[in-house]
């Protein structure tokens, strides 16, 4: 079933764009490009939703249109999702990076709004939870190796001891584009598994980076890693910590993503 997203016209609308304006595209261009839509943040970058610990984003212009993490709390999420102009019911698959509340706790509610999708849970996650999402009707596939969910997008398989976690990888004209929940096990090492997943260059990576007990040199050598990879572009935010944002912000200059509420990147999709 491939569903029209309706929120192209939030890409003219809601925000400026990290690599082009949509009021500079045709119609049709914006057919074949990606768009990301952040739902959930720590921070705003728009009027209008809310901010709050956790994370959530939208990515449209792939063969199925995907939800990726649901935030803390349910109603925030709907609540940021309506005056985002984005409509539950054209979202196809869910993934869900790791079992934490804020990357889970939305979940439910907008299993109320649309529960025909697919949800990809990692295998951490607990029974009683895999048993609730089971229950609204929606379709659960529990993976543990790296797996595509539909052309051009896969996931990194689960990885990491204490908390296992899996993050998402989107295959764009510009490059991969890593997307992460917190990064727990290791934002580098998640980076270089995608590389090797793919084995094409890094473009971006943003999301939860998980590194605010980081020391300075530290933090130098995980921005050092992430060029030695090839990362053009990087969007810390979330559980990152303000410190370790700063420090990419430095480093990358013009190529730091700014995150939050509201942000709408558009990407180059890869021809049909």
């Amino acid at each position: 079933m491939n569903k029209q997203f309706s929120a192209i016209t939030l890409l003219i609308l809601v925000a400026p764009l990290c690599f082009a304006m949509a009021t500079e595209k045709s119609s049709e261009d914006l057919e074949r490009d990606i768009g990301i839509t952040i739902l959930y943040d720590n921070f705003t970058f728009t009027k209008g939703p809310k901010a709050d610990w956790g994370f959530s984003c939208l990515v449209t212009g792939t063969d199925q249109t995907i939800l990726f993490d649901t935030g803390a709390k349910g109603e925030l999420l709907l609540e940021n999702m309506e005056k985002l102009n984005v409509d539950p019911q054209d979202i196809e698959v869910v993934v869900i990076s790791h079992d934490h509340g804020d990357h889970t706790g939305g979940l439910l509610a907008f299993l109320g709004k649309n529960s025909d999708v697919t949800v990809y849970l990692p295998p951490s996650c607990k029974k009683a939870f895999i048993g609730k999402v089971r229950g609204t009707g929606a379709r659960v596939i529990v993976k543990n190796d790296p797996a595509a969910i539909c052309k051009g997008v896969h996931l990194t398989g689960a990885m990491g001891q204490q908390i296992v976690e899996q993050s998402m990888i989107v295959e764009t004209a510009e490059g991969a584009v890593v997307i992460t929940g917190c990064a727990h096990p290791g934002i580098a090492e998640i980076v270089r598994r995608s590389k090797d997943i793919l084995r094409k260059d890094v473009h971006m990576v943003f999301g939860g980076f998980h590194l605010p007990q980081k020391s300075e040199a530290e933090l130098r050598e995980i921005i050092s890693e992430f060029r030695k990879i090839g990362v053009s572009k990087a969007g810390p935010t979330h559980c990152t910590g303000d410190r370790a944002i700063q420090a990419f912000k430095q480093a990358y200059g013009s190529d730091f993503v700014q995150m939050g509420v509201g942000r709408v990147l558009v990407i180059t999709a890869l021809p049909k």
